[in-house]
């Protein structure tokens, strides 16, 4: 324990002295800057140095301004307090305007010393501009320069004049390194110095060979001894053994040319050719390996959603690729070792420029065929439209690069030919890495959890994959001939920031306010959760009451969080005061809808008007109060569907609260008996039957009123107050189901509405015929008849209360009854 104790405080006395030594103000050294300074400024001017002096320049130019970037926070502290004290003073006064003698010293005070701490910064500032725009010119002159050699035109490879010259040319050198080989053989000393090396040379042999040879023996049985002790993980340890069967052939080659240097058979220029054989056995293997990782014939195992066919053949191709990136490779050191003219190093490398296109053209219509109905199951790209497009888009990118490549070298660009070809070969092949190792991360993900990432629909393998393609876009870059220099600009230009008015928005002041505002809603969210869980429930405050104190905390906490997140970042937001002003001009016409809600919002927060389990109509719609947020309130309906009602409608319209304060609330019945009941002694039997229900309050009284003479019924009215408005039909169920009961009993009829329809002038329907004829078939009368009718309709109206209509044929009479009868009738089946 004492150990880690002493440990921990090494650890405490280290920290504080780097805090120490970061706190100290960066100091520079001008004379020895306006030295490089002159230098730079003479070569740029020039234009004479060569590009390999340009980047070496530029890279202390770069140096030099990242040091006077940091110089121009010198007394940055100091500053800032004068600022403060000169503020406290107040404005300087005007021409005509004078002030206290000693606030005048102080203040004249207070500014010399404020500028004399102010010029290391300025110095360094002014020194900063000059180091930064040298380092723009120097970008410019060698983007210059790559753009002149990219274009420029050169000699033919299908010039046939050509073509002897770099026949004799490689068959010279093959002679010669033949010849060199040779000669160290015969001689003595070579022969006496490997002899004496005898037994390391044939321990590196061994060696290589049984790692090239015995090695993915070795590993598939250890694999297999893996697989068969854990169920899981079968995808992850297969990936480490395909890593591990590069790692020992890659050691196996390294072997193999430590066996030829130690033999002391090797000359200069093969030793530069030794130098390179491990780099091409690594390419091979990777290749290779990319190869096998993308077109496995293992369904489980392949990244792409394509038929074993065309993974088989895909699968050759790319191998063939690399085996002609190797011979490319191979050519052009042989090249610079024999220092080949331009001619025929063009001639020598266009067969291989143009096999490699024939290749990626058939790689590119391989691509182009990649669907969702493939017969492959479980590949990474099953299922996803998106990158399926974006693979067949890089199908057909790929096939016009392998036409326009050959083209634009056969012309005489080759540097244009050998700048889509190349490059095209390595995107593939970077893009395959990505898509094997997020393959990686999703096997490594079901081994952890145990579950498959694509079938839980997991978050994790998703950033991944994200960060996985964001760190291979600084690589595309390069690959496709952005300079070291350029990115390292870029990060340059991330780490100072983003200037705006008069104040610089940095990476570090970004961080410090995400932090910061973390770390206040996080306090904020516990604070919420405290108040909801422990303290507000033992108070006397209702449920609405403490879900609006708690918004209200939230908003007010997020409010105070960003406020304190700014002030710790050191964001001077004043300068962005016009910009503020005009954005709100826009806001207010273009978002009225949505600030005139989130105003209504904290409205109803601070007045409550409506509480979170309330039961309101709002707009026709009754439902439960089950959110209220800033913008909008959640209403389940009775039918449990949630209703989004903007904030400004409970403000600006009218809403009707039935649970507001209690849930306390009337029901109102309307009953209908026969002519001819004893209206008191229905009375009586409906007052009976509301005061015996368990949830009507005897106080206030319920009321039952005979409410007037309907045209089928007696009309009652049931008035009673009940304990929870929300049962009420519940309660008015049982009031029907007590009340058919009770009036059976008592022999009470409920009567229902009953009506004949006639023709009141028939013949009008059939003017041609004789009245006194046939009847017609839809109805016709005879005087008879009609006055069989009449006495019908009598003795119908004294059963039923309608006074018939009359001979002439009143239709006021028979209107008003008909729609008063079906009206009491449709009360009295109620």
């Amino acid at each position: 324990m004492l150990r880690w104790c002493r440990v921990a405080a090494l650890w405490l006395v280290l920290a504080l002295c780097a805090g120490l030594a970061g706190a100290q103000e960066p100091e520079a050294d001008y004379e020895t800057w306006s030295e490089v300074a002159d230098r730079a400024e003479e070569a740029v001017a020039n234009e004479q140095a060569s590009t390999e002096a340009f980047e070496e320049l530029r890279t202390k130019l770069a140096g030099w301004r990242d040091t006077f970037l940091q110089a121009e926070s010198t007394n940055a502290s100091r500053i800032q307090t004068l600022q403060s004290q000169l503020d406290a003073l107040g404005p300087a006064p005007g021409e005509d305007e004078t002030e206290p003698e000693s606030i005048a010293l102080r203040r004249s005070q207070l500014n010399d010393e404020l500028q004399r701490l102010q010029a290391p910064a300025r110095r360094a500032q002014e020194a900063h501009t000059q180091a930064d725009g040298l380092i723009r010119e120097i970008d410019t002159i060698v983007r210059t320069r790559q753009a002149n050699a990219l274009l420029a035109l050169g000699p033919s490879p299908l010039n046939p004049t050509l073509w002897p010259d770099a026949g004799s040319a490689l068959v010279q050198s093959g002679q010669s390194l033949l010849l060199e080989l040779r000669e160290n053989v015969l001689s003595d000393a070579k022969r006496s110095e490997a002899w004496r090396n005898m037994p390391v040379i044939v321990l590196l042999l061994v060696l290589a060979l049984l790692l090239v040879v015995r090695g993915p023996i070795w590993i598939d049985k250890l694999i297999g001894w893996l697989r068969s002790s854990t169920r899981r993980g079968s995808g992850v340890w297969s990936f480490i053994a395909s890593i591990i069967r590069i790692i020992l052939p890659f050691a196996g080659l390294v072997m193999l040319v430590a066996a030829f240097r130690a033999s002391s058979f090797v000359g200069v220029n093969l030793e530069r050719v030794l130098e390179m054989i491990p780099v091409w056995g690594a390419a091979l293997l990777i290749v290779r390996w990319l190869a096998d990782q993308s077109f496995n014939s293992n369904d489980d195992i392949a990244t792409l959603p394509l038929p074993r066919k065309q993974r088989l053949e895909a699968r050759y191709y790319a191998n063939l690729l690399a085996i002609l990136l190797v011979l490319r490779s191979a050519g052009e050191t042989i090249g610079e070792i024999f220092s080949y003219p331009e001619e025929v190093q063009v001639v020598l490398d266009y067969p291989v420029l143009l096999l490699c296109a024939l290749m990626l053209w058939r790689l590119g219509h391989i691509l182009t065929t990649l669907s969702d109905d493939s017969e492959t199951d479980g590949t990474l790209l099953e299922g996803s439209t998106f990158r399926l497009r974006i693979a067949r888009t890089i199908g057909r990118l790929t096939i016009f690069v392998a036409i326009l490549g050959p083209v634009m070298s056969g012309i005489g660009y080759d540097a244009v030919g050998q700048g889509l070809i190349y490059p095209t070969i390595r995107t593939l092949a970077l893009l395959a890495l990505v898509l094997v190792l997020q393959r990686f991360v999703n096997d490594l993900y079901q081994l952890v959890t145990g579950r498959d990432p694509q079938a839980s629909d997991s978050l994790f393998p998703v950033l991944a994959g994200l960060i996985l393609m964001l760190l291979q876009v600084p690589v595309l870059a390069l690959i496709w001939g952005a300079r070291v220099a350029d990115l390292t600009e870029l990060w340059t230009r991330f780490q100072v920031g983003l200037q705006i008015g008069e104040t610089r928005i940095s990476p570090s002041d970004f961080l410090t306010f995400a932090v910061v505002f973390a770390i206040g809603y996080t306090l904020t969210r516990m604070l919420q959760g405290g108040l909801r869980s422990t303290i507000l429930p033992k108070t006397r405050i209702d449920v609405g009451g403490q879900n609006a104190l708690v918004a209200g905390i939230g908003y007010l906490g997020i409010f105070v969080a960003a406020l304190i997140a700014v002030t710790a970042a050191g964001l001077d937001l004043s300068s962005l005061a016009i910009v503020a002003g005009a954005l709100s001009v826009g806001i207010g016409f273009g978002l009225q809808t949505i600030v005139s809600n989130f105003v209504s919002g904290i409205i109803l927060l601070i007045e409550r008007p409506i509480s979170e389990g309330d039961w309101i109509e709002v707009n026709g719609n009754h439902g439960i109060v089950k959110d209220i947020s800033v913008r909008s309130t959640r209403i389940e309906t009775f039918d449990r569907t949630d209703l989004i009602v903007p904030n400004s409608d409970f403000v600006s319209g009218t809403v009707t609260n039935y649970t507001r304060g209690n849930v306390i609330g009337r029901v109102v019945m309307t009953v209908g008996v026969a002519y001819g009941s004893d209206t008191r002694k229905v009375q009586d039997i409906l007052l009976r039957i509301v005061r015996q229900h368990d949830l009507v309050l005897l106080n206030p009284e319920p009321m039952v009123t005979f409410e007037e003479f309907g045209a089928s019924s007696l009309k009652f009215v049931i008035r009673a107050i009940i304990r929870d408005v929300g049962q009420i039909l519940i309660v008015t169920s049982d009031f029907h189901h007590e009340i058919a009961q009770r009036f059976a009993e008592e022999g009470i009829e409920i009567p229902f509405a009953q009506r004949d329809v006639w023709l009141r002038n028939p013949e009008a329907l059939f003017p041609d015929r004789d009245p006194a004829g046939p009847r017609p078939p839809g109805g016709g009368s005879t005087p008879e008849d009609k006055a069989s009718r009449e006495r019908a309709a009598a003795e119908q109206s004294s059963h039923s209360g309608i006074v018939p209509a009359g001979r002439d044929g009143d239709a006021d009479g028979g209107s008003d009854g008909g729609g008063d009868g079906g009206a009491d009738g449709g009360d009295g089946g109620r």
